[in-house]
């Protein structure tokens, strides 16, 4: 049997699907897999801010695409880039293992607070949930857009002269450049894109067999937090022209999770957090949603 699986052609992308690869090749030895690089019209565009080209699915519909064609059997994203909704004809398998969801700082200087950065510093992101929570944090910050992978975002602290750049600790880990990290932003100070670490694995619905061969890699906990995170993105209808965040963190079958919703010019921003007995998918999923409900709430009031 051979299993043909499309990702995007970024060095994470690639590392990503290797790595899922890696673990299927394990769980399943008397299969093929082949990886395909596919490109979107996310990597195509590098030069516009994410918000002025389109909406979430910039990184992933030319995927879908082959996936329903049939030219590929499986797909394998970052979660954070997926719509809410799952396209028509496709389905999420099993999560795999999370990898850490918070967001740091690649830096000229490494600092242990936030405090530390100079007066005005200037830093780089594209991300209004991150703008808008570090100007909450440190309204002095000169915050600016960048755009490109990781490498690139990284060399721009040195040919764009800024202070630093945010990203996720999750991609920075997964291509090895983990020494770089210069602070790692705690929840509470910038929360997670939903579902940020977490891989998506992809296929078309119904089919049973490419399902069962992912069966093995899933991680349970991981499968909760998401669930949760998601539901609430889908929820408030989340896109990304806003400021929107979200982490669910499982203790003893009692979850918690924090959620944020903000207007496009982060005038307005509300953060919540909800607690509750959470022992199965469902109950995740109807937490996710109950926030929604209650930030919806508050921030039309």
């Amino acid at each position: 049997m051979k299993v043909v699986v499309g990702t995007r052609g970024s060095k994470l992308a690639l590392t990503q699907t290797e790595w899922v690869v890696n673990q299927l090749r394990g769980c399943n030895p008397e299969v093929e897999f082949e990886i395909k690089i596919i490109k979107t019209k996310g990597d195509l565009i590098q030069n516009v801010p994410l918000d002025k080209i389109g909406d979430k699915g910039l990184f992933v519909k030319e995927i879908e695409q082959q996936l329903l064609d049939g030219e590929i059997d499986l797909a394998i994203h970052s979660m954070k880039d997926m719509p809410s909704e799952v396209c028509p004809g496709l389905a999420f398998t099993y999560t795999p293992v999370r990898e850490d969801a918070r967001d740091v700082l690649v830096l000229k200087h490494p600092i242990k607070s936030l405090e530390e950065l100079p007066q005005g510093a200037t830093i780089g992101t594209g991300s209004k949930r991150r703008k808008y929570q570090l100007l909450n944090a440190r309204p002095d910050l000169n915050i600016v857009p960048i755009r490109g992978n990781i490498d690139t975002r990284i060399s721009k602290i040195e040919t764009e002269n800024l202070d630093g750049v945010v990203l996720a600790a999750a991609g920075i880990k997964r291509i090895g450049r983990e020494e770089e990290i210069g602070y790692y932003i705690p929840v509470e100070i910038v929360l997670p894109a939903p579902a940020q670490g977490a891989l998506a694995i992809e296929i078309r619905e119904n089919d049973e067999k490419i399902y069962d061969l992912i069966r093995p890699i899933e991680d349970r906990l991981s499968q909760m937090q998401i669930e949760a995170e998601r539901a609430f993105l889908d929820g408030v209808e989340g896109s990304c022209h806003l400021p929107i965040g979200a982490y669910a963190e499982l203790e003893e079958e009692r979850m918690k999770l924090t959620c944020l919703l903000g207007d496009e010019e982060g005038v307005k921003m509300v953060k919540e957090i909800l607690y509750r007995a959470c022992t199965t998918v469902e109950e995740a999923r109807n937490l996710g949603y109950e926030a929604a409900k209650v930030i919806l709430e508050k921030l039309q009031a």
